[in-house]
C-alpha cells in the first residue's frame, strides 16, 4: 500500500472546522451590497434621481421670474413657509437641503470609489488596447464636469442665497438678487452661469444613461430610445436653467 497516497487521501476527506469568531469577523469586514460595485452604482443611480427632481423643482422656480418680481418673490417666500405653523419657518426647505447634501456627498463618494477600484483592477495600461474616444469623453465629462459643477455651485451660493458676492446683498429680495446677478455688466457671471449649465447638461445625459444600465433597463432594443430620453431631459433642463438669465442680461426682464 502506498503509504503516502493513504494520507493524502485522509487530508483530503477530513472534516473542515467551522470559521472561528476572528474568522467571521474578517468575513464581515469584507463590507454588504452598498460597498460592492453593484452597490455604489446603486447609490450613484438613486442619489442622481434624487438631484434630477431637485433641478427639475429649482427650474421651474427659476422660471417664475418671467411671471414678474412679485410671482417670483412669492414663490421664494413659499418654499421659506411651507409647513408653517405646524413646523418652523424654513422648515421643509432645510430638509431638503440636507437630503440634497446628503444625496451629493454619497454621489461624489461611490463615483470616486469606483473610480479608483476600477484603477486597481487594471494596475498595467497596455500600449496596444486603445480607450474608444466616447468612453474618454464620458470619462472627462463625469470628472471634470462634476468639479466645474462643484465649484459653481460654491459661487451660485453665495451669489443668489446669501448675497455675499450680489450687488444687493442679502437683504434685498429674491427677485432683485437675480436681476442685478446677471445684469448687463456682470456678463462673466453669465458667461460661467453657461459654461457651468452646459457642464450639468452633459453631466446628466451621460448618469441618466448610466442609471438606465446600472437598473437593467437598458438593453439592445431599448438603447436608442433611453439614449434619446436622457438627452431630451438634459436639454429641457440647460435650456430651462439658461432661459433667465440670458433674458436678464439681454433686458428681455428688468
Amino acid at each position: 500500500m502506498d503509504v503516502t497516497a493513504t494520507i493524502e487521501r485522509g487530508a483530503a476527506t477530513a472534516p473542515v472546522s467551522p470559521p472561528t469568531g476572528e474568522d467571521k469577523s474578517r468575513v464581515k469586514r469584507t463590507g454588504g451590497f452598498l460597498t460592492s460595485s453593484n452597490g455604489k452604482k446603486a447609490i450613484m443611480a438613486v442619489t442622481g434621481a434624487v438631484m434630477v427632481l431637485f433641478l427639475v423643482g429649482h427650474m421651474i422656480g427659476n422660471l417664475k421670474i418671467f411671471a414678474g418680481r412679485d410671482s417670483f418673490n412669492e414663490y421664494a417666500h413659499a418654499l421659506r413657509t411651507l409647513l408653517e405653523p405646524l413646523a418652523p419657518y424654513r422648515s421643509l426647505l432645510t430638509l431638503v437641503e440636507i437630503v440634497l447634501v446628503v444625496s451629493v456627498v454619497l454621489h461624489m463618494w461611490a463615483a470616486i470609489s469606483l473610480s479608483r477600484r476600477a484603477a486597481a483592477a487594471r494596475p498595467v495600461k497596455y500600449a496596444a488596447k486603445k480607450k474608444s474616444r466616447a468612453k474618454g469623453y464620458a470619462t472627462h465629462i463625469m470628472r471634470f464636469g462634476g468639479i466645474t459643477i462643484a465649484l459653481f455651485l460654491v459661487w451660485h451660493l453665495l451669489d443668489l442665497t446669501f448675497g455675499v458676492v450680489n450687488p444687493e446683498g442679502f437683504a434685498s429680495t429674491p427677485a432683485d438678487r437675480m436681476i442685478a446677478g446677471f445684469d448687463p455688466s456682470r456678463w462673466y457671471v453669465t458667461l460661467l452661469y453657461i459654461v457651468a449649465v452646459v457642464m450639468v447638461g452633459l453631466h446628466l445625459r451621460h448618469g441618466i444613461w448610466s442609471a438606465f444600465q446600472t437598473l437593467g433597463v437598458a438593453n439592445r432594443n431599448r438603447n436608442k430610445a433611453l439614449n434619446g430620453i436622457a438627452a431630451l431631459v438634459a436639454a429641457v433642463l440647460v435650456i430651462g436653467f439658461l432661459a433667465p438669465p440670458l433674458a436678464i442680461t439681454f433686458g428681455v426682464i428688468q
